[in-house]
C-alpha cells in the first residue's frame, strides 16, 4: 500500500493516506463540481488501504472539515462505512471528528456519524483551528 497525498483546493479536500502511521485524513471544504469522481480514488484508496495486514494494528481517521454539500456527505458517509465495516471485524479505528465550537451542524453531524457507526470509537473534538 503506498501513501496517497491530495492536496487541497479551493473545492476539494486534502486527502492523505498513510499506512506508515496507519492513518487517514480528510480536511478543508469539499463541494466539487463532481463529488463522485473526486471521491472515486480516494474510496479505491481507502479500500485498499484497508486490506492490508498492517490494519490490524488499528487506523486513526482525522475529519476536519469545514464545509461540504450534500453530494459529499453521501461519500463521506461511504467513507466511514468502510471503517465501521473494519471496525465491526474487531479492527480498533478511531475516528476524530473536530469541528468549529460555534458550529452547531458540522457538531450534530459528528453526533449523528458517532450514533450511526458504533464499532468505531468517535472523538467530536471542538477546536477553533478548523
Amino acid at each position: 500500500m503506498q501513501a496517497l497525498h491530495i492536496p487541497a483546493t479551493k473545492e476539494t479536500p486534502e486527502v492523505r493516506l498513510d499506512p506508515v502511521n496507519m492513518s487517514f485524513h480528510l480536511s478543508g471544504e469539499s463541494y466539487p463540481e463532481n463529488a463522485m469522481a473526486f471521491y472515486a480514488p480516494v474510496r479505491a484508496s481507502l479500500q485498499s488501504f484497508l486490506e492490508s495486514p498492517a490494519v490490524g494494528s488499528g487506523v486513526q481517521a482525522h475529519f476536519n472539515l469545514r464545509y461540504f454539500n450534500s453530494a459529499s456527505t453521501k461519500l463521506i458517509r461511504a467513507l466511514v462505512g468502510m471503517l465501521q465495516q473494519k471496525a465491526a471485524e474487531g479492527i480498533r479505528i478511531v475516528a476524530h471528528w473536530h469541528h468549529d465550537p460555534d458550529d452547531d451542524m458540522m457538531a450534530e453531524f459528528g453526533a449523528d456519524l458517532k450514533d450511526e457507526f458504533d464499532a468505531i470509537e468517535f472523538n467530536l473534538v471542538a477546536s477553533e483551528t478548523v
